[in-house]
């Protein structure tokens, strides 16, 4: 079967790949929505929850700051790397990833070849004038008061909230990627999904537009999922030995 898909791959003349908390598990994120995942031992916190109350903005800021070394260690596994070998091989035109750990940017996917539909946890961002800001500092300035004294970050320039560059419970998906997310999906002909549950809508119609838009849909993921009768090939294995198979 691998086989199969390494002679799609030769044969296809544009990839899109999409990527799930599957290939960053094996890099020793752990997956949130998993038991003992970071969202099976807290309730999330409500995008309209952190705009409207100080207090959840300062509670949903420590919990970040608690949990960052998830990511902030973590490396780019061979399943990054290999995605990213085909894409500076030009075989894949743009990977569309739920992932926010910035792994592949990381593994040397360029910026603009990389669609992101839950934002990024790697910076921060003003939600009213968009200005980016370093993680480093925000945590820095967080810290350096007592606890009972501190306070959510603002704007520097314009006042606004500043919230982690990722999309929460109740948040608006971001329209611009999204948008881009159609239109790389329905000029492809072989798209493949690595390391997704494709549980999450609005974000797990993609590979049903793909393969109703007569591209070859492939699923590789340790369980099987709810689209696995959809696809033309699934492999039940592990991404990065999988993937790295493939070159």
């Amino acid at each position: 079967m691998p086989n199969l898909l390494k002679r799609w791959i030769k044969e296809a003349q544009n990839i899109v790949f999409f990527t799930g908390a599957g290939i960053s598990t094996e890099s020793g994120i752990p997956d949130f929505r998993s038991p003992g995942g970071l969202w099976s031992r807290m309730k999330p916190i409500m995008f309209q929850d952190f705009i409207s109350s100080e207090e959840i903005r300062i509670e949903s800021w420590e919990r970040k700051f608690d949990s960052e070394n998830d990511i902030s260690f973590a490396k780019p596994n061979e399943g990054h790397k290999a995605i990213a070998h085909l894409v500076k091989s030009r075989k894949v035109s743009y990977v569309i990833t739920q992932n926010i750990d910035n792994l592949h940017q990381d593994s040397g996917v360029p910026e603009e070849k990389i669609i992101e539909l839950h934002g990024n946890s790697s910076y921060a961002v003003c939600l009213e004038c968009k200005i980016k800001y370093d993680l480093k500092s925000i945590k820095s300035e967080f810290e350096a008061v007592p606890i009972s004294s501190r306070k959510a970050p603002n704007c520097k320039k314009c006042g606004g909230i500043v919230k982690s560059a990722t999309i929460s419970f109740g948040q608006p998906m971001p329209e611009k990627e999204m948008k881009l997310a159609e239109t790389v999906t329905l000029s492809c002909d072989l798209f493949i999904v690595a390391g997704s549950s494709l549980k999450v809508y609005p974000a797990a119609s993609f590979p049903i537009l793909a393969r109703n838009n007569g591209a070859k849909l492939v699923i590789i993921n340790r369980e099987p999922t709810e689209l696995d009768q959809l696809a033309n090939l699934v492999l039940n294995k592990n991404i990065g030995p999988t993937l790295n198979y493939l070159l």
